[in-house]
């Protein structure tokens, strides 16, 4: 699964805005699934803005936190972010890592982007103590991923091209059941996976549009792409189909699948 040029994310702030800020309500929500005891060594492979490691600082009280971007701008603002953990410049499908160095292993909203998502899970397995936990979660693109599903279906309706860059599409196959076999391939024992839904809302609809220019990722990057225009007929389409409260409010929900498994 290969992600096309100029849709990988590279930069902390613009993430932060679009999807960050909602990716660390789902890390807390999946680090309380996983139940792991304090004093634990964490390894976070596609540690990206570093969301989920300084969850795992906050919630779980690691002996250590270890991040793996292969981005060195996410790399960056993360340990400028987030200076209790250490970060270093790695590939999640050939970890800088010795077997067995960590004894819990996560990947957060990273193995669709990740070219073989189950070298990936094999590297984390083999990274990790055996009896170790290893875990995961995705954004359910093509489902309840509603901040992104509702924009991709308006997009497409008015440029069909845009449906070649819809991760919904691209990304469809991997939800939980997916994940599970992903885990399994890799030697993994006890694995489950669940969903995790929660709620994402906008203060107003520019809340919810002004993401969408800063031209990291997929969604965004296809709107620069657009004249001015067609970005136009974009947005006020957006703007009818987002239902808003009295307050101008917008609630939506984001799903993300879950999976997790004790190392062999």
């Amino acid at each position: 699964m290969s992600v096309p040029a100029g849709q990988v994310w590279e930069h902390g702030e613009p993430y932060e805005r679009y999807v960050g800020r909602w990716s660390r309500l789902v890390a807390r929500e999946f680090l309380d699934w996983l139940a792991v005891p304090p004093g634990a060594s964490w390894l976070d492979v596609g540690s990206g803005t570093g969301a989920l490691s300084a969850t795992v600082l906050e919630v779980t009280s690691p002996a250590s936190v270890t991040g793996v971007d292969p981005a060195e701008g996410f790399v960056a603002h993360a340990r400028a972010a987030v200076p209790a953990a250490t970060f270093v410049v790695g590939d999640a499908q050939e970890l800088p890592f010795a077997e067995g160095s960590f004894e819990v292993a996560v990947s957060g909203l990273v193995l669709n982007f990740v070219a073989d998502p189950g070298r990936a899970v094999a590297e984390m397995t083999r990274v990790t103590r055996p009896g170790g936990a290893v875990a995961a979660y995705v954004w359910d693109y093509a489902g309840r991923m509603e901040l992104m599903r509702t924009f991709w279906n308006a997009a497409g309706e008015l440029d069909p091209a845009a449906r070649e860059l819809d991760e919904g599409i691209r990304f469809r196959a991997l939800d939980g059941d997916a994940l599970e076999s992903l885990f399994a391939a890799a030697g993994q024992v006890d694995v489950v996976s669940r969903a995790i839904d929660v709620p994402t809302v906008f203060r107003n609809f520019d809340d919810y549009w002004e993401p969408f220019l800063g031209g990291q990722g997929p969604a965004p990057a296809y709107v620069t792409s657009l004249d001015e225009e067609a970005r136009t007929t974009l947005r006020e389409l957006l703007r009818r189909r987002l239902r808003a409260a009295a307050d101008g409010s917008i609630s939506l929900v984001v799903r993300a699948w879950a999976a997790q498994g004790r190392a062999p």
